[in-house]
C-alpha cells in the first residue's frame, strides 16, 4: 500500500489563519448578534459600507474575499431589515449601489466600539513593535497571496 501524504494542520498556514479568523470573528459576534441579530456576513458588509458607502454587492464581495453568494443574501436581509438603502449610480442607472440607513448607522456607531476594543485585548498582549511587524507580514503575506493566486497551483507528483 503506498505512503499518504499527509497535512499537518498545525502548520499549515491556511487552516492556521482560518482557525483564527473564525474564532476572532465567532468572539466578536456573539456580542453584535445577541443585541442587534445580526450574522457574522451582515456584520462585515455593514463594516465594509459604513468605511465605503455607494459600493455594489459585487464590489463588498471583492472587498471582503466573501462569497458572492453570501454577500448577496447578507445585503438581501439588511435592505429588509432597513439597514441598507440601494440607490443607483449616477453614471450607469443599471448598477444598484449600496449605503446604510440611518437605522444601518445607529447599529454600527455601537458595534464599531465592540470589535475596537476586541482588537484593543488581542493586541495589548504584543508591544508595539510586534504589532507593526505583524501588520507588515499580513501585508506581505496579502500580496503574496495575491500573486500565489493568479499563477496555477504546482502539479502533484
Amino acid at each position: 500500500m503506498p505512503e499518504r501524504t499527509a497535512l499537518d494542520l498545525q502548520t499549515f498556514l491556511p487552516y492556521r489563519l482560518s482557525v483564527l479568523s473564525n474564532r476572532t470573528s465567532d468572539a466578536i459576534a456573539r456580542e453584535y448578534s445577541q443585541r442587534f441579530a445580526l450574522g457574522v456576513t451582515e456584520w462585515r458588509v455593514m463594516a465594509v459600507l459604513g468605511r465605503f458607502p455607494g459600493l455594489s454587492a459585487n464590489q463588498v464581495a471583492q472587498r471582503t474575499a466573501m462569497d458572492k453568494v453570501a454577500v448577496s443574501r447578507a445585503v438581501a436581509k439588511l435592505l429588509d431589515s432597513g439597514r441598507l438603502l440601494r440607490d443607483f449610480d449616477d453614471d450607469d442607472r443599471r448598477r444598484s449601489v449600496l449605503r446604510l440607513s440611518d437605522a444601518g448607522h445607529v447599529i454600527y456607531e455601537q458595534v464599531v466600539p465592540l470589535a475596537l476594543g476586541f482588537e484593543k485585548l488581542i493586541l495589548a498582549g504584543m508591544s508595539g513593535t510586534e504589532r507593526e511587524l505583524l501588520f507588515r507580514l499580513l501585508d506581505r503575506l496579502d500580496e503574496l497571496e495575491l500573486r500565489a493566486e493568479s499563477s496555477t497551483l504546482p502539479a502533484s507528483d
